[in-house]
């Protein structure tokens, strides 16, 4: 069964007058993870378009950016977002039960987050109101500065990401300390080591963005560190 039938069967299993944040408080354990991180990523994206007026946006385009969406099952990922769009509950809800369902591994939280950078960015644009979500997001998380500036910066469009930002490392750290932060980071980023975790396959295309961009940070620390 795919993940958006799993998704699909998943809606259709809440009660009348149930809201998303209730999936979230039973989708806690190995396989129904990988449904939760699916139905976290689109429901808080959905948040995050009511956060900056873009509520007519494609969120099927967007959310492309994130994972392999078959055609046939656009319905089932539009679906979502209209639920998280039209519930009362406010983000905030939401944000904190999807930590607490990962609550186990903060990676994953990380993945999570790095989706979202990925559908503010899908239209072109980073507005202020994104931004400002996200770090509220990623507080409820309890993700540091550091790694949500880390995030931001591999992610959002700018003319000269600081590479020692993109590796979440202080520029006074040793070139061996560096290296060992970068390797850490290539680890973490396998799309075996993802899916372990909970992410759906649907979505380690992730992987491939965030290696490009800490290798290419490494490269350039390599490059000029300490001249």
């Amino acid at each position: 069964m795919s993940l958006w039938s799993r998704i699909s069967d998943a809606l259709s299993a809440l009660a009348s007058g149930e809201g998303l944040g209730a999936m979230f408080d039973k989708l806690r354990k190995p396989p129904e993870l990988t449904v939760g991180f699916a139905i976290a990523v689109i429901a808080l994206g959905a948040k995050m378009a009511k956060a900056d007026g873009l509520v007519t946006r494609n969120e099927v385009t967007a959310f492309r950016e994130v994972f392999a969406i078959p055609q046939a099952d656009e319905k089932s990922a539009a679906r979502v977002f209209n639920l998280a769009r039209e519930d009362v509950a406010g983000f905030e809800d939401y944000a904190r039960k999807i930590a607490t369902m990962f609550e186990t591994d903060s990676a994953v939280l990380t993945d999570l987050m790095d989706g979202l950078f990925h559908i503010a960015v899908a239209d072109g644009e980073y507005h202020p109101a994104e931004n400002a979500f996200l770090e509220r997001v990623a507080e409820i998380f309890g993700m540091s500065k550091r790694d949500f500036a880390a995030l931001r910066a591999r992610i959002v469009p700018d003319a000269d990401p600081d590479p020692y930002t993109v590796l979440g490392v202080d520029p006074t750290m040793s070139l061996d300390d560096i290296r060992k932060a970068w390797r850490r980071l290539v680890v973490e980023t396998h799309p075996d080591r993802m899916m372990a975790r909970g992410v759906p396959e649907e979505a380690v295309q992730l992987a491939q963005t965030r290696l490009i961009a800490i290798n290419k940070a490494w490269e350039e620390i390599e490059t000029h560190h300490g001249s």
